[in-house]
């Protein structure tokens, strides 16, 4: 006999501007259409995207999918398979790396970096998001993809991985290079991918520090991002520049819990750019607020486990699930069921697949999740299972 399945309905009432929800439940494929709020937006720059960073809505763009010189953008890409890197444990922020004369010998912007000289992980990560190091950006790329080109190979699969359809790498730093390029639109995405690591805005979102503090010659470091000082809430990522991309800026910054990530390429100066971000910001800010559905902990959904010494299994949100709501909007019925059987049989697993969170609107499923058991449960032993039945037995009502 097929087991029923359980179906629990969860109906929401939300907004009907809502272009989206985060990526546990759903993200909108669609961006904003440009209207009298939004075009003014950056319109200086080549190209533009203004992204929620929690559900990956895109609030506004221009132009995002263009291919350009990303500059020094490129070193997100960098710092973000740095940092997955290190969430493996394939590599620490006290790891020592030694300077090839090949990362000694990068131009442009760098912490000026010797052959042989030792720095660690940790003081790399900041030569290359606050000072925007070539030198930095090659060495932490050759000690953790062998060479420079083993790296770029890496960075280049991991563009394919995340989707970034408008974006090939040539380098780790950005310096002009044939066949570097990428979108507002890649970026933004691979910028939100950055974030999901909290530690990253440590070195981000300062605005000064110091390399070689304690030896005989240390070295200032002051963000080439000002906005992480003068902007309230921002914390990052990462600006660009060569005469080829013009100036460019990969910003985040986050207020009321909502976290955005603004993306400019090809602006004629730094006070231009940093006007136009702060824009796309107070936009944003202004429009937008976050609205939860789940928090974190919250139970999604139970089910029997037959022969476990845990006779229920409850599904909890694993972060809190959000929705960006445009204020001022008229109501709009989003609805979501969490589908699963009855009951799944000892053992368990962590991780294994119980069932699934569909979300619908109208009758159109926009998205479905998998949901995993958040702990293992072990088959009880006979004596357990034996009271269990008779506890049953004699105590139903």
């Amino acid at each position: 006999m097929k087991k029923r399945l359980l179906i629990s309905m969860l109906a929401f009432t939300l907004f009907a501007g809502v272009p989206g929800w985060n990526d546990e439940v759903w993200a909108a494929d669609k961006p904003q259409t440009e209207d009298a709020a939004t075009a003014g937006l950056a319109e200086n720059a080549v190209s533009a995207m203004l992204m929620d960073a929690d559900t990956g809505t895109i609030i506004y763009e221009k132009k995002s999918h263009e291919k350009l010189p990303p500059a020094s953008i490129t070193k997100i890409m960098t710092m973000l398979l740095t940092a997955e890197a290190i969430d493996k444990g394939m590599l620490k922020l006290t790891d020592k790396v030694k300077t090839s004369e090949n990362a000694a010998s990068m131009g442009g912007s760098q912490i000026f970096l010797e052959p042989g000289e030792e720095m660690t992980v940790d003081d790399l990560l900041k030569g290359i998001a606050m000072a925007s190091g070539n030198d930095a950006s090659v060495a932490i790329a050759e000690h953790i993809g062998g060479t420079e080109a083993g790296f770029v190979q890496m960075m280049n699969e991991r563009a394919e991985e995340l989707g970034l359809k408008d974006t090939h790498f040539a380098n780790p730093n950005g310096l002009p290079a044939a066949d570097h390029y990428s979108s507002a639109n890649d970026i933004a995405v691979m910028s939100r991918e950055l974030l999901k690591y909290d530690f990253i805005t440590k070195y981000t979102g300062a605005y000064q520090d110091y390399l070689r503090k304690d030896s005989e010659r240390p070295f200032w470091l002051v963000n080439t991002n000002k906005l992480v000082r003068f902007y309230s809430g921002a914390d990052g990522l990462k600006t660009g520049y060569t005469s080829e991309a013009k100036f460019c800026l990969s910003a985040t910054a986050k207020r009321d819990g909502m976290r955005l990530i603004a993306v400019v390429l090809g602006e004629p100066n730094t006070k231009t750019r940093n006007s136009e971000v702060s824009a796309m910001f107070d936009y944003a800010f202004s429009q937008y607020s976050m609205q939860p559905l789940f928090k974190s902990g919250e139970i999604i959904g139970r089910v029997k486990v037959a022969k476990g010494e845990k006779p229920i299994l409850e599904i909890p949100a694993d972060k809190s699930y959000n929705i960006l709501v445009k204020k001022g909007t008229k109501p709009a019925g989003i609805t979501s069921k969490v589908v699963m059987p009855d009951s799944v049989k000892a053992p368990v697993k962590a991780g294994q697949p119980i069932g699934k969170l569909v979300v619908y609107q109208g009758d159109k499923v926009l998205k479905e999740f998998e949901l995993n058991a958040p702990e293992d449960i072990q088959k009880a032993g006979w004596w357990k299972l034996f009271k269990r039945t008779t506890s049953k037995l004699f105590f139903v009502d």
